[in-house]
């Protein structure tokens, strides 16, 4: 069991996100066109103070944002959360960040996932877990389908990136289906 443990998986562990975590490798992944390239950072420089006021202005009532630790390294790679959360509605707004290239494509977003998404529906008896992405973020697309998400709308060229307007296409899971 590592320090913090929040949630556990195979090959990593999800823990609140902590102060210890602004480093320059987690600045250099929010200033990363490669990282960002389909998300909202990067689109105007970062830096540590910018990320402080971020750490500092978390809403733990509305959100919950996890640091994703590669369990075998004890590294922060990545950030995981459920935001936006509508206590009435049950309904929160996923979303991931994977910062460090080389656990792409090694199955670390599914499992960070579907843990935070199983903690969302079992632990804060959520109904409806959803999110947004680029039409062009296949990636994502390819998460929100693991996940049991469905396709719900789409927002027609809603996203200016990378010099051209993109579609924002949007997921959404409620509790029944995920666990079907």
């Amino acid at each position: 069991m590592l320090e913090n443990e929040f949630l556990a998986g195979e090959t990593i562990i999800l823990r609140g996100l902590e102060e210890s975590d602004l480093t320059a490798e987690y600045l250099q992944w929010l200033n990363d066109e490669e990282v960002c390239k389909y998300n909202s950072h990067a689109i105007f420089p970062n830096n540590s103070s910018k990320m402080k006021k971020y750490f500092e202005s978390l809403d733990q009532k509305n959100s919950v944002v996890l640091a994703i630790i590669h369990r075998a390294e004890n590294r922060h790679i990545g950030n995981i959360s459920l935001q936006s959360i509508d206590w009435v509605s049950r309904s929160a707004e996923f979303a991931i960040l994977l910062g460090n290239k080389n656990f792409w494509g090694k199955g670390v977003a599914i499992e960070a996932a579907n843990l935070i998404v199983n903690y969302g529906f079992e632990r804060l008896n959520l109904h409806r877990i959803h999110c947004g992405t680029s039409s062009e973020n296949i990636g994502m697309q390819k998460l929100a389908s693991n996940l049991k998400m469905k396709e719900e709308g789409r927002r027609r060229e809603a996203m200016y990136k990378n010099g051209k307007f993109v579609d924002m296409v949007n997921y959404g899971v409620l509790k029944s289906e995920f666990f079907s």
